[in-house]
């Protein structure tokens, strides 16, 4: 059966799922090689996670300017000795059709040189049956570089990282390349591809099964795709019921076997790499190392020499946050994985992992924060404010007259159309027994405000001067 990916890959720009701003700063800058002159920037760094359309984005971008394709991927030698011959070489000469004709670059004829994984050069060497491969990505950068500065053809750098790219031999590579980034991808988008893929295919589905597989990607249009065709191999019907055997990538184990690297070894190279793995922010990761750090090191002088790293690591996140300034980011990661790894001076049985607890103290008070966002919009809408002022500002005050004044507890009841549940949030665990008379009263309130609406009816007006009683007063703000 054939891949989907593949399959369904664009064929131009126009196809390609999300991203519109990327997009467009892309074809313009393909638009700038029309001249005979190269411009000033001759190549770009897409950069986003997995599954954006980065690589399908260069592809396509080939297919609209008719330019011939030169690619170097992961599962090439990338070191400086192949860019050198490949990309180099392609770089400075000219090219050919795919019909083997001469194209003058002068008159349109490019190439478009396509290095993917470009935050992924590193030493790599495998070894099988007693004979060594070397593919070494060492120089790879150097070489990268040197060919950015002599090329006359265009050239993409496809990375997820781009910090990956420019540490260490990569920093130059900062002044002579465009960086152009690519989000996580709309969840609606993602269906409207899923959608068209089953109408294609003769599949019948729906639209709640579509949604669900859409947020399970998390934006990552290839595994959406995946995932579709995984439920629908052999069928020509799915529903919300065929998800029980589609098995989703646990996202969390990924970070759990993180964490056993670097709790586990001293391999200072590999753990460079496991940051990158993880499918969150490096200063993200930190925290689920600081969490289960005392869990692991039970020696009180490695527990203090790898408290020792993160909080370097931890300093360094925070000037990146401060300056931002993103080459410290590198620095930080070598600090919090391999810093924490060569404290410790002996090997540990554990093998249990956790969350930060944060994160659990997050997931328990969501029913409260969700009250409390509420009534700070109603709030917000009453004073003109956005939401945000009005639970920064103005919610506190209004919380403490709620609980002090029970009069203006039962107006604002009313007047603000506070559920049950909204009006025990603002009481409070001290004043909650306040709750069954303010609910009493603002019912009363609402039944007298029907009889003045009923008063105001039959009122006759003597010279516009006759005046409303009710129950033998003048009627207050809070009975309208």
């Amino acid at each position: 059966m054939e891949d989907w990916t593949e399959k369904y890959r664009p064929k131009t720009l126009s196809d390609v799922v999300g991203n519109e701003r990327a997009l467009g700063s892309l074809r313009t800058w393909a638009r700038t090689w029309t001249g005979e002159k190269p411009p000033k920037k001759k190549a770009v760094v897409l950069s986003g996670k997995p599954g954006t359309g980065k690589t399908s984005s260069a592809l396509a971008l080939a297919r609209d300017f008719k330019w011939t394709v030169i690619e170097l991927n992961a599962s090439d030698a990338r070191n400086q000795e192949t860019i050198k011959r490949v990309a180099t070489a392609g770089a400075i000469n000219e090219t050919l059709d795919m019909f083997g004709n001469y194209q003058d670059s002068r008159a349109g004829g490019r190439k478009l040189i396509i290095l993917d994984e470009a935050d992924n050069l590193y030493e790599k060497i495998e070894k099988s049956e007693g004979s060594a491969s070397d593919f070494s990505d060492r120089g790879g950068k150097k070489a990268i570089i040197e060919t950015i500065k002599i090329t006359g053809q265009p050239i993409i750098l496809i990375v997820n990282d781009y910090y990956g790219l420019i540490k260490g031999g990569g920093e130059s590579l900062k002044d002579i390349t465009t960086v152009i980034t690519y989000y996580e991808v709309n969840t609606g988008q993602i269906v409207d591809l899923l959608r068209r893929i089953c109408r294609e295919e003769n599949i019948s589905t729906d639209l709640k099964l579509l949604q669900l597989i859409a947020e399970k990607s998390r934006g990552d249009v290839r595994s959406a795709v995946h995932d579709l065709q995984s439920l629908c191999i052999g069928r020509q019907q799915v529903d919300v019921g065929s998800l029980d055997a589609l098995g989703y990538r646990d996202r969390e184990k990924i970070i759990f076997d993180a964490l056993r690297d670097v709790f586990k070894t001293k391999n200072i190279q590999n753990l460079r790499d496991i940051t990158f793995s993880v499918d969150m922010n490096p200063d993200t990761f930190l925290l689920w190392i600081v969490e289960n750090l005392p869990r692991e090191y039970l020696a009180i002088d490695d527990l203090i020499r790898g408290y020792d790293a993160v909080s370097k690591a931890d300093m360094f996140f925070g000037r990146v946050s401060k300056r931002q300034y993103y080459g410290l980011w590198p620095y930080a990661c070598d600090l919090m994985t391999g810093g924490v790894a060569v404290a410790k001076t002996r090997n540990y049985g554990n093998d249990r992992y956790y969350p930060p607890s944060w994160m659990k103290a997050l997931k328990s008070s969501k029913p409260v924060r969700g009250i409390r966002d509420s009534v700070a919009l109603k709030l917000g809408r009453q004073c003109s404010v956005s939401v945000r002022k009005s639970r920064g500002f103005i919610l506190p005050e209004f919380i403490s007259l709620f609980q002090n004044d029970i009069h203006f507890a039962c107006a604002m009841k009313r007047r603000l159309n506070l559920s049950e549940g909204e009006t025990e949030y603002l009481l409070g665990e001290k004043h909650v027994h306040k709750l069954k008379e303010i609910l009493e009263c603002a019912e009363k309130t609402d039944d007298k405000q029907v009889e003045i609406e009923n008063v105001r009816s039959d009122v006759k007006r003597d010279d516009g001067k006759k005046e409303m009683k009710v129950d033998g007063r003048q009627p207050s703000l809070f009975d309208f």
